[in-house]
Order: C-alpha cells, then structure tokens, then sequence
C-alpha cells in the first residue's frame, strides 16, 4: 500500500476513490484461458478496420487530425447524423470523464443507477462531485427512482441503457420521461455502449433525444460491437453547446491516428457489424437458456454478456463458481464491486466457449447438488 506524502496532497477526495479493476484475464494454473470477463468481441474486428489499422504505419511521425474529421463524417453517415455535433475520444471512458470534468464539481452531484458503470462515480469524484446512487427495480433502471433522487445540486445523470453489468433495458419513452423532468440544470448523459447488440423493438440508443433536445447526449464506444478496445476510442453526440465545451476541454490530438483509421473503417463496415449482432445473439439465448437448465438465473441481457446468479444458496456460492471456472481456464467476472456479489459476469464468447462455460457450470451445480 501506498502512504500519502506528508505534504505534497492532490485535491481532496482523490484518495477516496478505488481505482478501475478490469475483468482478469488469466487463470493460475490452467493450460489455457478463456477470458469472457470484459465483454470483447470475441470476433475480433473488421478486416477492413485491421487494413486501415496497418496502412497508417507509415506515418507514425505525425500528429493525428485533431479534429477528427474523417472519423466523425464516417460515424455520421453510418448513423444518419450531424458530423458537427459529434465528438470523438479515447474511449466512451474518456468522455465520461471529460462530461464530469466540464459540468461538475466541489458541492455538485452526478447521479446513476445502483449497478450502473463503475467510472461514472470514479469520474465524478475525480472532478470533485459527489456521486450519488439510485436504487434500482429488478436490477433495472428506476426512473422514478433517478428523478427522487435528484436535487439542486444534480449536475449530469448518467443512464447506460442497456445497463452494464446487468445488461438490462428500459424502454425509449422511459428515458424521454426521465429527460423531461430533470432538473434545468441537469445533463442527462446516455451511455449506449452496447446498442448494436440491442434487437428489442422501438429501441432508440440516443440519438432522437439528444438530436432534439438541449439537456441530452449520447456516448458510443468502439470497444464492443465493432472489436477495437486496444485502441481505446469512443464518441460522444449531443447538443452543439455540449460539443462546444467538450472540444475545449478535451486534448488536442486526443485520439491517436491509428484508432482514427480503425474507427472510419470499422464503421462503414454494416455487414460485418450486423454479422457479429447475429451471432451473438444466437450464442447468447443458447448460453442463457443452457445456464438455465442448470439452474442459473440470468437477467434478461441486451448486451453481448450475461449476469448470472449463483448466490441463491448461499453468499459463497459466486466465488466458488468463480473458482471451478478458473481451474477449467474459464475468466469471467465477479460483481462484488457492483453491489452483487452473489453474481457472475459471462462474456458471450465463442460457441466453443459457450459450451465450455455452459458444461463447467451444469458439472458445478451437479457437484453442490
């Protein structure tokens, strides 16, 4: 452990905040490991995105364009959107905290749902705010709970929808409703991560709200669906006054060249995304309804993950769970750092992975049986 320096202190509040851990993505002693603990694509990305990726090689010298306009016309035409109203970043994790650093701070608060993001309250004690939690329904968003909780001092309400980890989703007019009745100086900030994965009808990641009114916007990442979380890349779309105060406070070459011509790619690629939502989809209902037969209980998961129960008998149930996955080279995710700790986090791998996960947890239950 680390001691504080008797007299040279960051701000107050700094020392209070527990650092991200990332899902693990090794298991001692086993032969092989499969890490289905961060929700990557377990397709990896476009051959197009991997292309432009290598074509950039030669200009490594050069400073990228810093407004990254290549990248924000390829989003916008993939999207149907205003190229000038979006913002791009080194991962949707770096415009959440940029959102924190610009709208928050000493006495503010920044509010999300009880099991939403981890980095929304690490950003928002990182700008000084108070994080503040609402307590969800069925390990979903509460919008009625949001809206109580909020106060004078609510400065930006963060929403994943669908939610990571619980991979659930509230519906479009939901989240208008929640928009409608915030507070007026509040931000309501929808962080869509895993929207391509969403097939449910009338689903809307964003865009609408954040297109038409004035207190919305809608982050995105390329770390999922389109497989480039090496290169750490996101975007943010929302009102052009949100734009403007990001674009101030943001670096000036924020999002290195390589990851701009991954990212162009990648998006215009609509097959190989729509590819990738079809395969998981598929994989994901046979593992959810496999872990069922076993007895496991999952959310009902929009996302390219499952959140599964195994503390129904027991609050030692998850880890031992846990560490039968690992000493079959199995990697998945604990959620104590959630809130849940009587739950697994089940990246949606390959299907020769499903079926690995899906007979190491049948033979678990068995054993406990």
């Amino acid at each position: 452990m680390t001691h504080p320096h008797p007299t040279i202190a960051p701000r107050p509040g700094v020392l209070d905040i527990s650092p991200y851990v990332g899902g693990e993505s090794g298991a001692a002693g086993a032969n092989r490991a499969v890490k289905l603990s961060a929700n990557e694509n377990p397709l990896g990305p476009s051959p197009a995105a991997v292309d432009a990726y290598r074509a950039g090689a030669g200009a490594l010298a050069l400073y990228p364009d810093g407004g990254a306009t290549a990248l924000r016309e390829a989003i916008a035409a993939a999207h149907g959107l205003e190229a000038e109203r979006i913002v791009c970043g080194a991962g949707s994790d770096e415009l959440i905290a940029l959102l924190c650093k610009a709208y928050a701070g000493p006495g503010d608060e920044v509010l999300h749902s009880r099991h939403g993001f981890l980095m929304y309250a690490i950003s928002a004690r990182a700008a000084g705010a108070t994080p503040v939690a609402a307590p969800e329904r069925d390990l979903t968003a509460d919008v009625d709970a949001l809206l109580a909780a909020c106060s004078e001092r609510t400065r930006l309400v963060f929403l994943a929808n669908p939610n990571n980890p619980t991979g659930t989703l509230i519906r479009a007019a939901e989240v208008a409703r929640l928009a409608d009745a915030l507070p007026p100086r509040a931000l309501l900030v929808l962080d869509a991560a895993y929207a391509e994965y969403v097939d449910a009808p009338g689903y809307d990641a964003g865009e609408a709200l954040a297109r038409a009114r004035e207190n919305v916007v809608m982050t995105r990442t390329f770390s999922k669906i389109h497989g480039l979380a090496a290169l750490r890349l996101g975007w943010l779309y929302g009102p052009a006054h949100v734009v403007d105060v990001i674009n101030r406070v943001r670096g000036p070459f924020n999002v290195s060249a390589p990851a701009l011509a991954a990212g162009a790619a990648a998006v215009a690629d609509h097959d190989y995304v729509a590819a990738c939502a079809a395969e998981n989809a598929a994989w994901r209902g046979w593992l959810r309804d496999r872990l069922a037969a076993a007895g496991v209980r999952c959310t009902e998961s929009h996302g390219n993950f499952l959140l599964a129960e195994f503390g129904e008998t027991g609050p030692a149930a998850a880890p031992e769970a846990d560490a039968w996955l690992k000493a079959r080279g199995l990697v998945v995710r604990r959620m104590e750092g959630y809130g849940l700790p009587g739950w697994l986090r089940v990246s949606v791998g390959r299907p020769e992975d499903c079926r690995a996960v899906a007979d190491a947890v049948a033979a678990f239950r068995a054993a406990r049986a």
